[in-house]
């Protein structure tokens, strides 16, 4: 292969700073929003899917990190969250600082560096503090806090971080307040006003106590979404689980099936009737990878043609389901060879590129590299669209790749 286009990663992270909700909460929140903390780490495990830090008091043994507190939450950075930059023997379960992290991680003109050494144009940023989908702050008692946490967060990602220092490099990802669908509509709707063309959403929502998407409590949602063209964007781990197999499997074994609660979430898409109530909707699977795709929408097919009588699909879903996905799902990948050799089954036009920068899992910086290795039996129309192409189309960018709201 000649020469891989510019990327356009759909799932990089931003570490947020921080000043994000002290600089934006009204002032009576300052002190109860989230803020951060230095204080020894007293306990740090990562077992059976399961995160659970615990912080020390001021004058505990321990290493130092900076946590993150917000009512009953205390959440310390870890070296899991910006592990870019060390040898993957160094990246361990541990607690660290900002001084400890590579700047990229939450300073946009060091990012812009670090995506021009990695060949990578544009980058859309989930969340780290309010975790993947905004959990964090559905979690939260103070539902009146938790709205104006929601509303900084996006306010700092369209003007800060996707603001003119990014030069429309970095592309806007918000979230909204998963508790309220309306009130989640109207972020959605406030937020596409101003450029904004992707949202968080949950894999698995009732993993968070929130309705399924079998049910129609989502619509007003889905149809904010539909209507302003902003894509659900759904990262692993999203519903606030990770797969696992046990309560003591080591995290190696998540590890290996991070991909499994995407495919219980595309069963649960292809067979809730929603693509044909709102024909416009658009739905991504972030660092979810793509090699499984192809035997989920052979398997769906078959169970819609020889089971929907008694499925309880048929008076909603009369299409075959890998039709629908084929106009609605983009399912995204940053290392997946397997994936890449069934891409006739998939659809090239189905898929997208990520680096996952700055965690462990990043291909940066050889991002260009596996795709030269991973690609080089495809076309180069078809390997620009995987990096490049469908990004474009799918997030609204202009045909050089960037934010126009932001590079404006």
């Amino acid at each position: 292969m000649e020469s891989i286009p510019r990327i356009i990663s759909v799932d990089d992270h931003t570490v947020e700073p921080p000043h994000v909700w002290s600089d934006r909460l009204p002032a009576k929140f300052r002190d109860v929003g989230p803020r951060i903390v230095r204080a020894p780490v007293k306990e740090l495990t990562f077992v059976g899917g399961r995160f659970t830090p615990v912080m020390g008091a001021p004058g505990d043994d321990g290493p130092e990190a900076d946590w993150w507190i917000y009512e009953d939450l205390h959440r310390p950075l870890t070296r899991l969250d910006t592990a870019v930059g060390y040898s993957r023997d160094e990246v361990r379960l541990e607690g660290i600082t900002y001084e400890q992290m590579r700047p990229g991680s939450f300073s946009v003109p060091e990012r812009l560096a670090d995506m021009d050494r990695n060949h990578v144009q544009s980058a859309l940023c989930f969340p780290t503090f309010p975790r993947f989908c905004g959990q964090t702050f559905t979690e939260a008692a103070d539902r009146e806090l938790a709205l104006l946490g929601v509303r900084a967060y996006n306010d700092w990602m369209v003007e800060e971080w996707c603001g003119p220092e990014a030069h429309g490099r970095l592309i806007p990802l918000g979230i909204v307040p998963l508790w309220d669908a309306g009130l989640a509509a109207a972020e959605v709707r406030r937020n596409a006003a101003r450029g904004v063309r992707a949202v968080c959403f949950s894999e698995i929502p009732p993993h968070l106590g929130l309705p399924s998407v079998h049910t129609d409590a989502w619509d007003p949602f889905l149809r904010a979404c539909a209507e302003t063209r902003t894509v659900i964007a759904m990262h692993i781990g999203s519903s606030s689980r990770m797969p696992s197999t046990s309560a003591d499997a080591p995290p190696a074994v998540g590890s290996v099936i991070t991909f499994a609660n995407c495919c219980f979430s595309l069963a649960d898409w292809l067979m809730s009737g929603a693509f044909e109530r709102f024909p416009d909707l658009r739905i991504m699977y972030a660092e979810g990878q793509i090699g499984w795709i192809p035997y989920v929408l052979e398997r769906a097919d078959v169970t819609w043609e020889q089971n929907r009588a008694w499925g309880g699909v048929a008076d909603k879903v009369r299409r075959p389901p890998s039709e629908l996905f084929a106009e609605h799902v983009h399912g995204c990948f940053f290392d997946d060879a397997f994936g890449l050799r069934s891409l006739d089954a998939i659809g090239a036009g189905n898929v997208l590129y990520e680096t996952d920068y700055p965690h462990s899992d990043s291909t940066w910086p050889r991002s260009k590299e596996v795709a030269e290795r991973q690609m080089g039996h495809l076309p180069p129309d078809v390997v620009e669209r995987i990096v490049r192409g469908n990004a474009i189309d799918l997030l609204g960018l202009t045909e050089e790749g960037l934010w126009a709201h932001a590079a404006g």
